[in-house]
């Protein structure tokens, strides 16, 4: 794919400190033949899916609820300490990824300048990368995907990007929009218990 001046992909997966912890994360939750509903994220950040190449588990969550040792810098991202609180809240991650299984739009990561860059906040990224997110999408939909209802993080731009590539393509029949722990954590904090309740109540509701 082309991608636009000054933009450069953050690929977690050409480090291989990275996949052998993620080969040791998908064994411990995935050897098995459930089918599980998707709930799609943005694109990884720096300091979670970036560094682990698994979604919204930074190398903290990874170590302390994931029980993998890993040798990364002990950093947290937002998005994933609430993640992970949804997920204790829902019964530990055995429990929940029995029943979920967590990706991105894209599950490579763009960044501008060192900064986190979103696929959505550049038209051409946008453009540019939408085979590539077809093609994995399409691949992942393999794994044992339940293709009734998928969930979105994000009831936003990653909503609408999602919500019009799958009229145009039909990867589900429904998908049902979360709001997204990053702004959550920024904005909303005061109420995150009660996003948390809204997150396990659509999450039962399937």
């Amino acid at each position: 794919m082309d991608l636009p001046p000054e933009v450069e992909v953050m690929n977690p997966f050409a480090d291989k400190s990275a996949m052998q912890v993620c080969a040791q994360f998908y064994k411990k939750y995935y050897s098995d033949n459930n089918y599980r509903h998707m709930i799609i994220g943005i694109n990884p950040g720096r300091f979670g899916g970036g560094i682990t190449g698994i979604p919204f588990t930074d190398p903290i969550r990874l170590k302390n609820e994931c029980g993998i040792a890993n040798t990364w810098a002990p950093r947290q991202e937002l998005s994933s300490i609430f993640i992970y609180d949804v997920i204790n809240a829902f019964g530990g991650a055995e429990k929940f990824y029995k029943n979920f299984y967590i990706t991105a739009v894209s599950p490579l990561g763009f960044t501008w300048h060192g900064k986190n860059l979103n696929y959505y906040d550049d038209k051409d990224l946008q453009k540019s990368i939408k085979k590539f997110v077809i093609e994995c999408m399409n691949k992942q939909l393999q794994f044992g995907i339940n293709k009734e209802v998928a969930f979105c993080l994000g009831d936003g731009k990653n909503y609408k990007y999602l919500s019009k590539l799958n009229e145009e393509v039909k990867f589900f029949e429904k998908i049902i929009p979360l709001s997204h722990p990053r702004f959550i954590m920024q904005y909303k904090l005061k109420k995150k218990d009660e996003y948390i309740g809204s997150y396990l109540k659509k999450l039962a509701e399937i």
